[in-house]
């Protein structure tokens, strides 16, 4: 991929990041507002448990997001600086495939792969 292509596949899946972490947010309030608004004990109440559970699920998912829009952020930073599609690891060129796959990767195939074991 070219520089405009990497920044354009970035800030595309950027975009879908920011969608997805203001839905998770929105489903999140409505888990916290329908919690607020019942006198359940989430311990004892059937309901309870299932709200409890999802919203702790949500709130795994924007921590997720957050942390991979952190990624893409730093990918953008890296394409701006001219360091992008580099493994910062060895140093080597990461594989177009890769970044294709994921344009926020920071090391190649060989480094990111864990050590075999003999």
């Amino acid at each position: 991929m070219t520089d405009p292509e990497d920044a354009r596949a970035l800030r595309t899946e950027r975009a879908a990041t920011l969608a997805r972490l203001a839905r998770l947010r929105e489903e999140h309030a409505a888990f916290v507002a329908a919690s607020r608004d019942s006198n359940a004990d989430d311990e004892h109440d059937p309901e309870g448990a299932t709200i409890a559970f999802e919203r702790a699920q949500v709130e795994t998912l924007l921590r997720e997001g957050a942390e991979r829009l952190r990624e893409i952020d730093a990918a953008l930073d890296r394409v701006a600086r001219g360091a992008y599609g580099v493994c910062v690891v060895c140093g080597r060129p990461i594989d177009p495939a890769r970044l294709a796959v994921r344009p926020s990767a920071t090391t190649c195939v060989p480094c990111a792969s864990p050590p075999r074991r003999r």
